[in-house]
């Protein structure tokens, strides 16, 4: 063969190989690449048919392109390109990462705060938690819709509050036991939501008449009755490891899409059954590898013995068994976190806590008045602890730092305990100086030296 026809013979092998190469990518693409089919497909999910192709082609290459791209949460249903969400459960999830202006000048770091009390069910963080022990239970068939089952469980009020929604909406009734002493809208509320409420006398988790015990024996009083085919199912949200596991699925991955892939330096927030915290931890610490570069830290109210338990691996003195005091479970008028013994949700993650703030009941009050009057927050007595926690945490790091913890629930369920001991201390009264700095409100003090 000539030199001549060397050009010809390349230009037939081209075509040939290219037409054999086209088919092959045409029968075999999805199967041979499930990953890009996916992310084309969660592309057009995100940018509809009619959007932006580029962003559709960059985000099925290389995944999310912008801050509002975050994973969607595996425990709702969601048709974003219509604007849907399937039942009260679609409502649940993606909540705002909101920049707390006037923290963060104050500190000098970033202090950014999930706004858990935008989920759409029941308003606060416990939405994800009760929506994923009634899909876990129904799957392994302790719950069925329409046998006449019944949701129990022992709680201060938030998580209730989720469960009586969602026990509703997917063809369930719902018993609560709360301590007597919580917010008296919380019960309130939890009776219009259709639950059955018993407020019972405080008591230490070694009586059978405390708040989790009782609600314990209620189920299994349902469950044994002769006369109905239906279940009582003790929801347990404080050993359950469906709690923690709801963090580990939602809230996490939220806050490293929302952070821009895990940029973020410290993660604070408080512990009732731990499953927050512990969730959100595993789920940065190890399952996205930040490990050591991530500061996780408790904000433990006075009267607890969580705060202890971190820093120094003892609940009280070595006189005192853990569990055993005869008193009320926490001296504190912080509804929500703060606890005297070890779950099993706290318990999962506690190896992943780096240290933990004391937070008294007269800085949480202070904290949350500073909140209405520099940024519009009005939020309940656990956000007010976070948010102090946030505070002394960011001032232990470098300027610039970033920071996130949680905002539970909103002040309209704190009305006549928290924000009625706020007005009692006059920090409603106009003619009270509004002019001291954030230090100086919380008393505590301000960074000595500029940290670079």
């Amino acid at each position: 063969m000539s030199l001549s026809d060397h050009p010809r013979v390349y230009g037939t092998a081209a075509l040939t190989v290219a037409f054999i190469a086209g088919i092959f990518v045409t029968l075999g693409f999805k199967d041979l690449y499930p990953d890009l089919e996916a992310r084309y497909q969660q592309g057009k999910k995100r940018y509809g048919r009619t959007g932006n192709a580029s962003a559709r082609r960059t985000s099925m290459l290389f995944g999310p392109v912008s801050l509002e791209d975050r994973e969607e949460s595996s425990l709702t249903s969601v048709n974003r390109a219509e604007g849907i969400v399937d039942g009260v459960e679609g409502t649940i999830g993606n909540t705002p990462l909101i920049k707390i202006r006037s923290l963060s000048e104050a500190t000098g770091c970033t202090i950014l705060a999930k706004a858990e009390y935008l989920n759409g069910a029941g308003g606060s963080p416990k939405d994800r938690v009760a929506l994923n022990m009634i899909q876990e239970a129904e799957e392994q068939g302790l719950l069925s819709p329409g046998r006449g089952d019944t949701i129990y469980e022992g709680t201060v009020g938030s998580t209730g509050i989720s469960l009586a929604v969602l026990a509703r909406a997917r063809g369930y009734k719902a018993h609560i036991c709360m301590p007597d002493d919580m917010a008296i809208e919380k019960s309130d509320l939890l009776h219009h939501l259709g639950a059955t409420v018993e407020r019972v006398p405080v008591a230490p988790i070694t009586d059978p008449g405390h708040f989790v015990n009782l609600a314990r024996q209620r189920a299994r009083e349902h469950t044994a009755s002769a006369d109905t085919p239906s279940r009582g199912f003790f929801a347990d949200q404080f050993e359950n490891a469906a709690n923690y596991a709801a963090h580990m699925k939602t809230t996490g991955p939220e806050i490293y899409a929302q952070t821009g892939g895990g940029r973020l330096d410290a993660f604070v927030a408080g512990a009732g059954t731990g499953g927050t915290i512990a969730g959100v931890a595993k789920y940065l610490k190890e399952e996205r590898g930040l490990g050591s570069s991530l500061r996780v830290v408790l904000a433990d109210p006075q009267g607890s013995g969580l705060y202890n338990k971190v820093r120094h691996g003892v609940m009280y003195s070595p006189t005192e068994r853990e569990g055993t005091r005869r008193r009320r479970q926490v001296d504190t008028m912080v509804e929500g976190i703060g606890i005297n013994r070890i779950t099993q949700n706290f318990e999962a993650g506690r190896g992943l806590i780096d240290d933990a703030v004391r937070v008294t009941d007269e800085q949480a009050c202070r904290m949350a008045r500073w909140l209405v009057e520099h940024d519009g927050l009005f939020v309940g007595s656990s956000s007010a602890v976070n948010c102090v926690a946030a505070v002394v945490t960011a001032l232990k790091m470098p300027k610039g730092s970033r920071v996130v913890t949680i905002l539970c629930d909103s002040g309209a369920r704190h009305l006549s305990k928290f924000w009625k001991h706020i007005a009692e201390m006059g920090l409603e009264d106009e003619t009270q100086e509004q002019d001291d700095d954030l230090f100086t409100v919380l008393g505590i003090e301000k960074r000595t030296e500029v940290a670079s």
